[in-house]
C-alpha cells in the first residue's frame, strides 16, 4: 500500500479583510520528498506555510500533517512538524551548544537527553568545533545551520523551510542544499519556499507555482519546463531601436500563431524566445523576427529554465509589456 501523504491540503482559502490571499489551493506531498512552492511576492506562499504549520487558521478548507488535521488535531500536527523562517531565530548571546540544549529542554527532554541531542545535532551539521562559541560570531551559513538544527531537536516528520537561503553567499547556500538532501535521505519531508529558482530546480521532487492565491501549475521541474518550451532561443540584437521594435512586435502571451518572449533584458539587448530546439524552428524564428538579417547580432540556443516557467505563469493578465523593463 502506498504511504499516506506527509502533507495534504484541500481547498485552502484565506483573506485578510477584503484582500483574498489564498483562493482554494490543493497540495499533496509524499513523505520523504522535497516539495517547493514558488511564486512572486504577495502570491500567498508565507500564508500557506503559516496555515500548514498551524500558526494561522484558514477561512475555509483544511490540511493534514502526517495524517493529523490542522483544525481538529492541531497539537498532534504540531508534534510532527518544524518551521524554519526566513531569518535565523537563534540567541546570538548563547553558544551553539547552549541554543540547542535550550531547545531540547523546551521540547521536554531531560538535561541529559538535551545535552546528548545537542551534541548529535552539532556533529550532524558540522558545528562541533564551533559548539562553544557564541552564535554572534558565526557566519551566516553557520547561523542557518544552527537554526535548522534547533528545528530538528524533536526529529519532526515534516519541516517547513521558508526561504532558508535568503542572504547567504553561494558557498553557504550549497551547504544548506546538502543539508536538505541529507534530511530527505533520512526520510524527512521538506516543504520549501524560495525565491531562487535554481534552488527549486536542484532540490525539489515536485514544484507548485502559486500566483494570485492559486496554484497555476504543479509537477516536476522537467514537466513544468516542457509546458513553456523544450528550449529557449536567446537573441542579442544590434541596437536599442531594434530591441524596441522586436519587443513591441511580440505578444504578451503565446498564441497559436505567435510566440511570446519569456526573457527580456534591455540592458544587454537580449530577448529569450521559446522554441522546440529544431533547426527548422530556429531558422523560422530568425527569419520571421529579422527578415532582412540586419537586427539580430547573435543567438544562443539553451534549455528552458524554471525562470521561463515562472515568468510565463506569473505574468499579470493583460499587463502592458514595457520594453524598457527587465524581466530577469
Amino acid at each position: 500500500m502506498p504511504s499516506p501523504p506527509a502533507i495534504q491540503a484541500t481547498a485552502l482559502y484565506k483573506s485578510y479583510g477584503s484582500l483574498p490571499v489564498l483562493r482554494g489551493i490543493d497540495l499533496h506531498v509524499p513523505p520523504g520528498t522535497v516539495f517547493a512552492l514558488l511564486g512572486p511576492n504577495g502570491a500567498g506562499k508565507t500564508t500557506a506555510v503559516r496555515i500548514l504549520a498551524t500558526l494561522t487558521a484558514p477561512d475555509a478548507g483544511t490540511a493534514l500533517i502526517a495524517g493529523h488535521d490542522i483544525r481538529t488535531h492541531r497539537r498532534e500536527a504540531r508534534r510532527c512538524l518544524s518551521l524554519t523562517g526566513q531569518y535565523a531565530a537563534v540567541d546570538e548571546k548563547q553558544t551553539g551548544a547552549e541554543n540547542l540544549r535550550m531547545m531540547g529542554r523546551l521540547a521536554g527532554l531531560s538535561r541529559r537527553e538535551a545535552r546528548a541531542r545537542a551534541a548529535a545535532l552539532l556533529a550532524r551539521f558540522d558545528l562541533t568545533d564551533a559548539a562553544d562559541r557564541q552564535v554572534g560570531t558565526y557566519s551566516g551559513g553557520m547561523r542557518r545551520r544552527v537554526d535548522l538544527a534547533a528545528g530538528l531537536v524533536r526529529d519532526p516528520e515534516v519541516i517547513f523551510l521558508d526561504e532558508p537561503t535568503t542572504g547567504l553567499d553561494p558557498r553557504s547556500r550549497k551547504e544548506m542544499w546538502d543539508v536538505v538532501r541529507e534530511l530527505t535521505a533520512r526520510g524527512t519531508t521538506v516543504f520549501l519556499t524560495t525565491q531562487y529558482l535554481e534552488e527549486a530546480d536542484r532540490l525539489a521532487d515536485r514544484i507548485a507555482v502559486l500566483h494570485e492565491g492559486r496554484v497555476v501549475a504543479e509537477g516536476t521541474a522537467a514537466m513544468l519546463k516542457s509546458r513553456v518550451a523544450g528550449h529557449r532561443l536567446d537573441l542579442t540584437v544590434t541596437s536599442r531601436e531594434a530591441y524596441l521594435r522586436l519587443t513591441s512586435s511580440l505578444p504578451a502571451t503565446a498564441t497559436a500563431t505567435a510566440t511570446a518572449a519569456t526573457h527580456r533584458s534591455p540592458e544587454t539587448l537580449t530577448l529569450g524566445i521559446p522554441t522546440d530546439g529544431s533547426a527548422h524552428h530556429v531558422r523560422t524564428l530568425l527569419d520571421e523576427l529579422d527578415p532582412h538579417h540586419t537586427e539580430i547580432e547573435s543567438f544562443v540556443l539553451r534549455g528552458a529554465t524554471l525562470d521561463d516557467v515562472f515568468l510565463t505563469l506569473t505574468r499579470p493578465a493583460n499587463s502592458p509589456q514595457d520594453p524598457t523593463h527587465a524581466h530577469v
